[in-house]
């Protein structure tokens, strides 16, 4: 292990390309946790309805269900995916995007979310180097990715992600080489939660509609707790301004009213990924654009 670091301290480019093609990997991963992880909170929801409403007979246990079991297959034919046809993007491409059995059509997405995936890790990698930093960012950006995509499917974010990327965040902070010490990771924390908890209420008793998720709460506590108070006004304002230029370009295109939900989720996330790398430069080249 003190081989590994000290090589990859030497060479940063290895470490980038290390960090890629790992990220590859953990992408066809996550292509799995965004497909199979709401699939998996909605029969748990069911069983739990089962249980309280409906006979013993009703509520018998579903098949087997995880991020493991059963084996990926092919939702048209119900092929199982070999080993050969699951190399990330690699696969896709040489398969030239359709199942082996039955040439149906396999979704984009998964070559994207992989390639995805390995490209923001890498960066991540290029800006911090090889360290426990990189490694808790690159850790989020996997987390993010998968929060991400199921709150587009599903207006969701899930505790099973996003409490445990909290977490991090907070023990995180007791390390020496954390961006914030772990008074401002709590005060961070508490302030990104209930910034948009009290926008939340304020924005229900006005209008008696519910603007966001509690999801999104846990979300910027966790970029509270990571970055302190200090950036959360950068990172409101971006996925603010972003998701509303988005919000207007999707339903036009798609051709909804105002009243339909658009998931606020992917912003935070891209808001908030953006100010962990960034976030100090953009803060100063505002401060000194307004001469201040």
């Amino acid at each position: 292990m003190q081989q590994l670091t000290e090589l990859f301290s030497l060479y940063p480019a290895l470490f980038i390309t290390a960090t890629a093609i790992l990220s590859l990997i953990i992408g066809s991963f996550l292509n799995v946790v965004i497909y199979r992880l709401p699939k998996m909170m909605e029969n748990e929801w069911q069983q739990e309805y089962k249980a309280y409403f409906l006979s013993a007979a009703t509520a018998a246990a579903p098949a087997k269900f995880n991020l493991a079991v059963p084996r990926s297959s092919c939702p048209s034919c119900n092929s199982p995916v070999l080993a050969r046809d699951n190399i990330p993007v690699l696969s896709w491409l040489l398969l030239k995007g359709k199942c082996r059995s039955c040439s149906t059509p396999i979704s984009i997405r998964y070559p994207v979310v992989e390639a995805l995936t390995a490209v923001l890790s890498a960066l991540v990698a290029w800006k911090l180097g090889f360290g426990l930093p990189a490694a808790v960012l690159i850790v989020t950006t996997w987390t993010l990715i998968a929060l991400t995509f199921i709150d587009i499917d599903k207006m969701l974010l899930p505790d099973q992600l996003t409490l445990p990327l909290l977490w991090l965040a907070l023990l995180f902070s007791l390390s020496s080489s954390a961006f914030v010490n772990p008074g401002q990771a709590i005060v961070g924390a508490a302030a990104g939660y209930l910034s948009l908890w009290s926008v939340y209420w304020l924005f229900k008793l006005l209008t008696g509609k519910e603007g966001m998720g509690y999801g999104d709460f846990k979300l910027l506590a966790v970029f509270g707790a990571l970055l302190g108070w200090q950036q959360l006004p950068l990172i409101i304002l971006l996925s603010s301004c972003v998701g509303a230029i988005v919000g207007v370009i999707l339903l036009s295109v798609q051709g909804k009213n105002k009243a339909t939900p658009i998931p606020f989720g992917p912003y935070i996330a891209a808001a908030g990924w953006i100010a962990l790398l960034w976030g100090e430069q953009i803060t100063s080249a505002y401060l000194r654009y307004l001469g201040l």
